[in-house]
């Protein structure tokens, strides 16, 4: 940054302090803003215009240090990234009028203008960079958390499974259905499967296309499938919409799926005599 800059900005950063934390302070009528505590929301106001004003301060890798941390705090405790893009905004603001006003020529040059547009594009970068992978890999670590629980295969019985699906079906978790369905058949030695679609809130006809698809791939390695978890209203979908689960059983719960499984394998629950 340009030295001149540097020291009026550093002579006049009381006002400019004051005048962003009046503004910034107008932020807490959003929606995104209302958990958070007023004590909390002003000591983070402070901290943040002090961070600002350290980057006039320092250079380089340590200011960029600096700067990552507190956006790292601000991620980990749930705070928008609009409240960062918004404050630096008005900082920006801010910081032009009150120079402008000292009557300094350099302060209405162009080249004054570059110079703080520059500095502050550059922590924005910064700052919306970090967010962005934050929570991507936010995102990435949650999305394989659901892939390691998605659809496993339970044995419950010999030679009977029950895979519970919860939740929506995608494409790509119908693959994943797909797959753990027939590697459990073959670990399992499964004879009878049943997919229970008792969590699933919505069965239109992809949903019940993979269905079927799942139904026929555990056919083909030699074990029967049956759907259970038929409720009322996911009948009528599959009626109206006209999708035809005729080639394989359909129970309305697992109870009854297990019943028709113990029947299909040919063994039976007996009550031991006391």
């Amino acid at each position: 940054m340009n030295p001149f800059i540097r020291d009026i900005i550093l002579e006049h950063k009381t006002e400019i302090m004051e005048r962003w934390s009046k503004e910034i302070k107008k932020f807490r009528s959003d929606d995104s803003l209302q958990n958070i505590s007023d004590t909390m929301y002003e000591n983070t106001n402070q901290e943040f215009g002090n961070k600002l004003i350290l980057t006039v301060q320092t250079e380089g890798k340590e200011y960029h240090d600096d700067l990552i941390q507190f956006a790292e705090r601000l991620i980990q405790l749930g705070w928008p990234l609009n409240y960062i893009t918004r404050g630096l905004q008005e900082f920006r603001k801010i910081i032009v009028e009150s120079l402008s006003e000292t009557g300094e020529n350099y302060c209405k040059s162009i080249e004054f203008f570059q110079e703080i547009e520059s500095w502050i594009d550059d922590i924005v970068n910064l700052l919306v960079n970090q967010y962005s992978g934050s929570w991507e890999n936010t995102v990435f670590l949650q999305k394989m958390a659901l892939k390691e629980l998605s659809a496993p295969l339970i044995p419950v019985f010999q030679n009977i499974s029950v895979m519970p699906l919860i939740g929506t079906i995608d494409t790509e978790r119908a693959k994943l259905i797909m797959e753990n369905l027939l590697e459990g058949v073959i670990e399992h030695r499964s004879q009878v499967v049943l997919i229970d679609i008792t969590g699933v809130p919505v069965v239109d006809t992809m949903v019940a296309h993979h269905i079927i698809q799942a139904s026929e791939a555990v056919r083909l390695v030699g074990a029967k499938c049956i759907l259970v978890g038929i409720r009322p209203e996911i009948a009528q979908t599959i009626v109206n919409l006209g999708i035809d689960l005729g080639k394989f059983p359909t129970k309305s719960t697992l109870k009854k799926g297990i019943e028709a499984a113990l029947e299909i394998t040919k063994k039976q629950i007996v009550d031991l005599e006391v």
